[in-house]
């Protein structure tokens, strides 16, 4: 007898979403891709150590990966909070409101058929139609990530949800889970349309089904960047890439120039795994090899930060005030224009012409 059958559904829930969380090769938080994030860091403090000629010594690294002000923040305790919340209450409440991934890319391939006829299977070796498409989708993925992302800086609808993610004060593994529930479906479905489009489009090209190399239904290609550097995106270790590599790769040091309060790096850097979106969009800023002095957070007029009501409940009163805005902004009568008799002041000083 299955010994998951004579326990509780809410104990079998509660052990499904850890397994799914850290025994599943292609979870962001899988215990393989900590481990290996680990022993990078480690090797990087390291050859940084030995480089500067330094003893290395366990005691040394081990301070180095966990300094004592991030452990104790409130900003670190808060990350700990959503990652229970996200993982356990979130996909509850939220995950019906994705839309199907399947059902997208069905339409998609129909529409396509309706439209340019079926096509013939392709005579291509399924190792190659598979890898393209594995190719195609990591890029979708990718570029899905960046217009979510960029969307999310750029509508201040949907900014009020994302700057939950901003308010983090100290950056951790645990922060990119830092996410309010409706930023999450927001992006989940964004997501799925941006994949789903590109998997069907490939689907009909080959004129046949054909699925991406992937573990745990995850694109093999990020399951190889989760395992390498992304969980150091949100990390103190100041890892950057320059020059062509800075332009393609979106390195440690750009996350963390992203979550910077500089206004020199606000809106910058939004890709995910990848640069090459900021760098044709014109949002990339390639940080400098020597660690740039940052800070992070929203500023003073984010209430009751690292709380519940503060992350969880005021985003909505900040959203509904600014659709409000807008709707009384759209309603407000337009000003009548001066006539040749009612000549508005002029209030504006005139500018001197360059010497």
């Amino acid at each position: 007898m299955d010994l998951l059958s004579d326990l509780p559904p809410g104990v079998v829930y509660f052990l499904g979403q850890v397994h799914n969380l850290f025994l599943q090769a292609g979870s962001q938080y899988s215990l393989t891709s900590l481990f290996c994030a680990l022993l990078l860091a480690a090797g990087f403090i390291a050859y940084r150590r030995l480089r500067k000629h330094r003893r290395v010594r366990w005691k040394t690294i081990t301070r180095a990966l966990f300094p004592k002000h991030i452990l104790a923040s409130r900003s670190n305790r808060a990350d700990f909070g959503y990652l229970y919340f996200n993982t356990f209450i979130n996909s509850l409440a939220f995950g019906w409101a994705v839309l199907s991934y399947q059902f997208l890319t069905n339409g998609i391939i129909s529409g396509l058929v309706a439209l340019f006829g079926p096509t013939q299977p392709s005579a291509l070796p399924e190792i190659v139609s598979r890898s393209i498409i594995t190719v195609m989708l990591f890029l979708a993925y990718e570029f899905g990530y960046w217009l979510n992302h960029y969307l999310s800086h750029r509508i201040p609808f949907m900014w009020e949800f994302h700057r939950v993610h901003h308010t983090a004060e100290v950056l951790t593994p645990v922060t990119s889970i830092r996410v309010h529930p409706v930023y999450a479906m927001l992006f989940g479905n964004i997501l799925a349309i941006s994949t789903a489009t590109v998997n069907g489009v490939a689907n009909y090209l080959f004129g046949d089904t054909s699925y991406q190399y992937a573990l745990s239904d995850t694109n093999i290609i990020l399951v190889i960047f989760i395992h390498t550097y992304v969980h150091l995106q949100h990390s103190h270790l100041w890892i950057p890439l320059r020059g062509v590599l800075g332009r393609i790769i979106m390195s440690p040091a750009h996350h963390q120039v992203h979550h910077s309060t500089d206004p020199r790096h606000h809106n910058k850097n939004m890709g995910s795994c990848l640069a090459v979106w900021d760098w044709m969009f014109g949002t990339l800023y390639v940080p400098a090899k020597e660690r740039e002095k940052l800070s992070f957070g929203v500023g003073p007029d984010h209430a009751h930060p690292h709380t519940i009501r503060g992350e969880l409940i005021v985003p909505f009163l900040r959203a509904f005030n600014v659709v409000r805005g807008a709707f009384r902004r759209r309603q407000a009568p337009v000003a009548a224009m001066p006539t040749h008799e009612e000549k508005p002041e002029q209030t504006f000083a005139p500018t001197k012409a360059p010497a």
